[in-house]
């Protein structure tokens, strides 16, 4: 049976790169029996050749919102969103020195109940997809900066193994609560 998506609580899981957004998001849509959303961005910039333009910027906006337009119907009660849009305006304003005007008219009308921010305690794992292991403190202070622009609400998930999986549960269950 699908729920109306008004009844739909979007949990959101975002960090820096290399801090296991996609793990985490798996496992927590199997522990509260729902769909996640995966990262657009991954599977849109692995068919890339050259770096990502401004075009494709913008791509990954429109795309990432339409999956988890396309998948939210689908939640149990959760919808959990393995990273968000804010990673176009984080990556752009790196890349480019600023974020496409979608993406910033949509980020205060486009809110999530929770954010999941993954610490960057984790040791850092290669991957052609990412870009900087040297950077993993500046880009946590951007997210927190981000996020705290957004007055959104957010819980610092660290630690490794099931310490993590059960902070950041314990973190959905308090938020549930209310």
């Amino acid at each position: 049976m699908e729920n109306p998506k008004s009844e739909i609580r979007k949990i959101a899981i975002v960090g820096p790169e290399s801090t296991g957004k996609s793990t985490m998001s798996a496992h927590l849509a199997e522990h509260y029996n729902t769909v996640w959303v995966p990262e657009f961005a991954r599977e849109y910039c692995e068919k890339l050749t050259e770096p990502p333009t401004w075009q494709d910027e913008v791509n990954m906006f429109y795309g990432q919102l339409a999956l988890e337009n396309e998948l939210s119907p689908k939640a149990n009660k959760l919808l959990i969103c393995d990273t968000t849009f804010i990673t176009v305006k984080i990556w752009s304003d790196h890349t480019f020195g600023k974020s496409p005007q979608e993406v910033l008219d949509e980020l205060p009308i486009h809110p999530y109940d929770l954010y999941l921010l993954l610490d960057i305690d984790l040791p850092w794992e290669e991957d052609p997809l990412r870009d900087f292991p040297h950077m993993r403190e500046h880009f946590m202070d951007v997210w927190h900066r981000e996020l705290q622009a957004l007055n959104a609400r957010y819980v610092v998930i660290s630690g490794n193994g099931p310490e993590r999986y059960d902070r950041a549960v314990a973190a959905i269950d308090e938020f549930l609560k209310f």
